[in-house]
């Protein structure tokens, strides 16, 4: 029974893989990923039906080897296979802490991962286990938060969260621009006129057809994402 105080009963929670690679970025860092496990393991307390999907930038990305001769294609795919390192990373360490989780890929590898299912995972959710989305949308040239757009609307998601390294979605790279200002509340359709950068827009357009709404928080503060889950006004929400 899902605790009177938590407002949504089951979640996609999408975390870039520059995430997981901590301060630097790149591999993964196993004291961040631990925190985030440790949140995952808060919120299965709460019987919060929780799904992953992992980007895969801390270990191979296009857009950073884009001037090498690896075709697009294949670049593409080797994203998807990164994902799957941070996935089954993840899995192992949520199971060392005694939580009930499964990897599952759009581009299954036998032996490592099981191809995913709609049916399936909402299956695997209504029994208390956490499913990490690996492997992207398993089509080249889609981004990772395409995967957990569609992922969310596929799984029947009530909320799509998105962990970054800032506190809100700005309405210019905060990184770029220190007078950036802070967005507490957009439509889908603002964010995709305004063309904001807070998430790729064909993402956005996907959850908004689903009928998904996209809360943008900071992963650093992950006691931010239990709030967001009592109905609290944390970070970003785009509804």
């Amino acid at each position: 029974m899902v605790l009177a105080k938590t407002k949504y009963r089951r979640i996609l929670l999408k975390v870039s893989g520059e995430v997981m690679g901590g301060k630097s970025g790149q591999g993964v860092d196993f004291p961040t990923m631990r925190v985030l496990c440790q949140t995952v393991k808060k919120l299965q307390r709460k019987k919060v039906q929780l799904a992953i999907v992992l980007g895969g930038g801390n270990f191979w990305r296009y857009r950073d080897f884009k001037h090498s001769k690896i075709d697009r294609v294949n670049s593409d795919y080797l994203g998807m296979l990164a994902t799957m390192i941070n996935s089954v990373a993840l899995q192992d360490e949520l199971r060392a802490m005694g939580v009930k989780a499964m990897a599952v890929s759009s581009l299954p590898v036998d032996g490592l991962v099981a191809p995913f299912g709609a049916a399936a995972g909402r299956a695997w959710l209504e029994e208390g286990g956490v499913l990490i989305c690996a492997g992207g949308t398993g089509n080249p040239f889609c981004s990772t938060d395409m995967a957990a757009a569609l992922r969310a609307g596929e799984l029947q998601c009530q909320l799509l969260v998105k962990a970054t390294n800032v506190d809100y979605a700005y309405d210019r790279d905060p990184r770029k621009h220190p007078d950036a200002k802070p967005l507490k509340a957009l439509s889908h359709h603002e964010v995709m006129a305004r063309g904001l950068e807070v998430m790729d827009l064909a993402a956005v357009a996907t959850a908004a057809e689903a009928e998904v709404p996209i809360a943008i928080f900071n992963l650093q503060k992950p006691e931010n994402l239990l709030e967001i889950l009592k109905g609290k006004k944390v970070g970003t929400m785009i509804s």
